[in-house]
């Protein structure tokens, strides 16, 4: 009972400062969201998660930069646009023979990949 009790003071203690961290989605939030994930972890008494979730806050705090994560969400950005464009060339060439059910099928696969877009485009802009 009081090793729960720790545990949720712990994981309290963790969230309560970090919210105003979390939300720039840099490294300082990778921390914490492990460290939250870790007390968890502990209060559940799951070893093996545990570990894996140390090893994890080992990783980041070893190798994380803001720098080179707005880099990563760049190149997603490039690959994503990239995919696009391709979407946009194979519904162009769907439409050009005039194969219904290739439209509808590119259609989809382009409105798909756009969402992909936006979607590391608001992540790159946390």
């Amino acid at each position: 009972m009081i090793n729960r009790v720790k545990a949720v003071l712990v994981a309290a203690s963790l969230l309560l400062p970090g919210v105003a961290v979390a939300a720039d989605g840099g490294c300082a939030a990778k921390r914490l969201t492990l460290e939250r994930q870790i007390a968890q972890a502990q209060a559940q008494g799951d070893a093996g998660r545990l570990a894996g979730l140390r090893r994890a806050l080992d990783a980041v705090q070893a190798h994380c930069t803001d720098a080179g994560l707005r880099q990563q969400r760049l190149e997603v950005i490039q690959a994503r646009s990239r995919e696009v464009a391709e979407r946009e060339r194979d519904l162009r060439d769907a439409q050009a023979k005039g194969d219904a059910d290739k439209i509808r099928v590119r259609s989809r696969k382009l409105a798909e990949a756009r969402r992909e877009l936006e979607e590391a485009r608001a992540k790159a802009s946390r």
